[in-house]
């Protein structure tokens, strides 16, 4: 059987851009062509009215008293004071950097939603399709996508736009985890998927 993937209304889509953080992105073997692809991504939600969503991770010290023992991955980051908010290492790669306009928030969780207000700022601007760009597969891109599955968002992951230090995991997640959940496309893909969403709200009604 078939499934055609939906056109995207870019008044009503977001392209979620999660941990495009220098010490993130230096856990991966090779990152400038995945960078391109994503910057490519950008400039085109930009130009069809999309909002672009930056999301990274960042601790302040109180962060990181809070995290309790129990939290088996964050708490070895609390006791070693890493990715402090402030430290140039978690800003946004500059290639990507968030123009006026974007929505960014800071988090201090796997996910883009649990320790942020992104859900209520995405709604107040009537988002329903969130198009998931990320790194790592098995960090941000899963506890998102699984989240925002639960609270009922249209989900396009790109394939191309997302990467892990693990292939195995990568690979897993992209053919068995993510299709069931959302619609899963590459960046050649989404540019014409919002050209035609652009074309049919500038038509006509019959």
């Amino acid at each position: 059987m078939t499934v055609t993937t939906p056109a995207l209304d870019p008044r009503m889509t977001a392209l979620l851009v999660m941990d495009y953080q220098q010490a993130i992105l230096a856990s991966l073997p090779e990152s400038e062509s995945l960078l391109s692809r994503v910057a490519g991504a950008i400039a085109g939600m930009r130009a069809h009215g999309a909002t672009v969503a930056h999301v990274r991770v960042g601790f302040t010290e109180a962060d990181w008293a809070a995290i309790p023992p129990a939290n088996k991955a964050f708490s070895f980051v609390g006791r070693q004071r890493l990715m402090h908010h402030a430290d140039p290492a978690t800003a946004v790669d500059p290639r990507l950097a968030p123009e006026p306009g974007d929505i960014t928030v800071r988090k201090t969780r796997y996910g883009a939603f649990s320790t942020t207000d992104l859900d209520r700022r995405l709604r107040d601007r009537g988002i329903s399709t969130l198009v998931v760009a990320g790194i790592t597969t098995s960090g941000v891109v899963l506890s998102t996508v699984t989240d925002a599955a639960d609270r009922d968002y249209r989900l396009y992951v790109l394939s191309d736009g997302v990467a892990d230090p693990d292939p195995h995991v990568h690979q897993a997640l992209m053919t068995g985890v993510f299709p069931r959940l959302a619609h899963v496309i590459d960046t050649a893909r989404l540019r014409s998927l919002l050209h035609d969403g652009h074309r049919a709200e500038s038509e006509p009604a019959g």
